[in-house]
């Protein structure tokens, strides 16, 4: 029998998901997808397919980012630093779920051969925040206000196998992989006179690798690569890969962005199927009659963490998970954060709660009209600041008459006799006296997203779970 993404959709789900845990399940899936003698090896690739995938993704992403000649808006060449310089508005559909919060200054670049040295300007108190993500997707450092505060700051990211000494006043930051992914933040108000401001202080931040620190450098031309497809979402390009190709590019990757130690002992049980750091895909080894199903029974194994991990909060409407960016040995959670939210930060410094229906289980749609109510002083509980963004229903923003995609304490909201605040999400204006508190809808289905950047860890706080996310209700 061949098994579809719609006939797994249509209830073989929660037989993956009991496979996941029992070996009869197992065993009964693998007589589903026709499989008997290699049973074993497949589930076997299936993990090893789970195991890569964030370092997969982040090769194509990477390739995708950097094929162009030079620094254009979203993307740039490695080792060249690009610096956003205004808010997306309703007509962008490069990225979904853009935000209206901070401009991004952000790269990508290979530590392999020496580090790069990251010259970080004097941010005058300003919110920002610098995560570094490895080849796996974790954070492995993150300089800004909440660590390392806002002061001028020079870092040396160096690669896996580099020693050396540094010149002084340049502090070494180690990766734990080759490929290194920059994803700075600085927040934003939106205004003219802030996006000035902020351009500044993009135009101080330097990225040069050690051997020019210090001396002239312009970076290198670089030539576009024709043959990446620069149009298909990455992730449609990753999950569009054979399984043969793709344990191929990972046995390549594993070469220079090594698996961590606590990794040893799941990457020694692939080796049975061909899979071993530092060597070529030794495709002999791994059955060809059940390749083509690897895919796509690991990418329903990836997305059903979304149900059944235990890491994944569902309240009040909202979904959310204060794990990530940090993964360890999670490898299927890894996975899953690297399909729905690649570069996710680490709880400490964002979370990102997702409502894509109200507290009775209904879908948002702009025919209705809904409130959110904060009770008086129990605003989302962050250090760095806060905001609820309006997309529709394909993670975009949502076209409106005052051009208004989130909506925050920058707005000046008007709080209630009470001391209480209610946000009010719909598609026409609630009156011009509570114009200040409104959210704009579109006229179909839509999706909530609330950020916090530097959430507050003691309580109240949504880390420890003392503080909730009041829930959405329609108004009758």
């Amino acid at each position: 029998m061949n098994i579809t993404r719609r006939s797994l959709a249509m209830g073989g789900l929660s037989l993956l998901a009991s496979a996941s845990t029992s070996s009869l399940s197992r065993a009964e899936f693998g007589e589903t997808l026709g499989l008997g003698e290699g049973l074993e090896d497949f589930w076997l690739a299936t993990d090893a397919y789970v195991y890569g995938y964030p370092l997969v993704t982040m090769e194509m992403t990477r390739r995708v980012f950097t094929n162009v000649p030079k620094v254009e808006t979203m993307r740039g060449p490695m080792g060249q630093i690009v610096k956003v310089r205004q808010y997306p508005n309703a007509s962008y559909r490069d990225v979904t779920a853009p935000n209206a919060d901070t401009l991004y200054t952000t790269g990508f670049f290979d530590v392999g051969k020496e580090p790069w040295v990251l010259s970080i300007p004097d941010m005058k108190g300003r919110y920002a925040l610098l995560p570094m993500l490895d080849g796996w997707t974790n954070v492995f450092q993150v300089p800004g206000k909440r660590t390392t505060g806002t002061g001028a700051q020079t870092y040396a990211i160096s690669g896996p196998g580099w020693k050396g000494s540094l010149p002084a006043g340049v502090k070494e930051l180690k990766s734990p992989t080759s490929m290194v992914w920059l994803l700075g933040r600085i927040y934003c108000t939106g205004t003219p006179e802030d996006y000035a401001e902020v351009h500044k202080l993009q135009d101080e931040f330097k990225l040069v690798p050690l051997s020019s620190y210090g001396k002239p450098y312009t970076p290198p031309e670089h030539t576009v690569d024709p043959s990446i497809d620069m149009k298909t979402a990455v992730r449609e390009q990753v999950n569009r890969m054979d399984a043969a190709a793709y344990f191929k590019l990972l046995c390549e990757l594993m070469k220079t962005n090594p698996p961590a130690a606590a990794d040893a002992g799941q990457i020694a049980r692939f080796a049975k199927i061909g899979i071993v750091p530092g060597q070529d895909f030794d495709a002999s080894k791994l059955k060809a009659d059940f390749l083509k199903r690897v895919p796509e029974v690991s990418f329903d194994r990836i997305m059903l963490q979304f149900k059944v991990n235990k890491d994944m909060k569902d309240e009040n409407g909202w979904t959310y998970t204060t794990k990530g960016g940090v993964y360890g040995t999670e490898y299927l959670f890894r996975a899953f954060c690297c399909a729905v939210g690649l570069g996710m930060n680490r709880p400490q410094d964002a979370i990102y709660p997702i409502s894509q229906k109200d507290v009775e289980g209904r879908t948002y749609s702009g025919a209705n009209k809904y409130v959110m109510k904060f009770a008086k002083g129990e605003l989302p509980p962050a250090q760095g600041f806060w905001s609820l963004t309006m997309y529709d229903k394909g993670y975009f923003f949502v076209e409106n008459p005052i051009n208004r995609y989130s909506i925050s304490a920058r707005q000046n909201l008007k709080a209630n006799p009470d001391g209480s605040i209610d946000l009010y999400l719909q598609k026409d204006s609630p009156g011009k006296d509570r114009e200040s508190n409104w959210l704009p809808a579109p006229a179909g289905d839509f999706i909530l997203m609330l950020r916090m950047y530097w959430p507050q860890e003691k309580t109240p706080s949504i880390i420890n779970g003392s503080w909730k996310i009041p829930p959405v209700k329609k108004v009758a």
